[in-house]
């Protein structure tokens, strides 16, 4: 495994930085779409119930047959990966979002709403922050499993470390297949422990 990293180190340090360009786009977009949903989700809890069951259908489906079902009409590639991607997240973002939002002590809400605050300033002025950690919980468990399934998307020519698996079970190389394997492993593994780190500190 030394001699190939040391003869092949671009074959390793591309697909690598292809998976962390992957995991960049998707989480910006999903903290983007998961920000709207959980403000309009904050009128009517009806409408909160079914965008979180809605997402939770879809994360249930096999992520191979989601690609599958987006290919004939965004192709192959990192578009169609990172669409399937920012989907998948919706599910553990709102989860935690609006479970968060709703945990803040209604007390403390009156208190707010009292001092004649609107709907816009409790969100952003009383509810984010005292309901930081379980939202950076959610962006936590959306990193982790980005990480993961945007290895399988390596099916559908997306690149990232899934390629070097990918190419490994092609060729029956089993110093690929190792690689592949450590590098994604290592991957969410450590973004695990230093996000992990970060939420202890909130």
């Amino acid at each position: 495994m030394i001699e190939y990293a040391m003869n092949y180190p671009d074959k390793l340090i591309d697909p690598l930085l292809e998976h962390i360009q992957m995991l960049v786009i998707t989480l910006i977009l999903s903290l983007i779409l998961a920000s709207a949903l959980t403000i309009i989700s904050t009128y009517s809890s009806v409408f909160s119930k079914t965008l979180v069951y809605i997402f939770s259908v879809v994360y249930s489906i096999p992520s191979l047959a989601l690609f599958a079902l987006l290919i004939p009409i965004t192709g192959l590639g990192q578009t169609t990966a990172i669409i399937v991607l920012v989907v998948y997240n919706q599910y553990l973002l709102l989860r935690n979002f609006i479970e968060g939002l709703n945990e803040v002590d209604s007390s403390i809400v009156e208190a707010a709403t009292g001092m004649g605050m609107n709907k816009m300033q409790l969100l952003l002025k009383i509810k984010v922050p005292l309901s930081r950690k379980a939202i950076f919980t959610g962006v936590r468990l959306s990193v982790v499993s980005t990480i993961g399934i945007a290895t399988i998307a390596a099916f559908i020519n997306a690149g990232g470390l899934g390629s070097i698996l990918n190419d490994g079970l092609r060729t029956v190389n089993t110093v690929k297949i190792l690689w592949g394997s450590f590098l994604a492993a290592g991957l969410a593994i450590f973004t695990n422990g230093l996000l992990s780190k970060v939420e202890e500190k909130l």
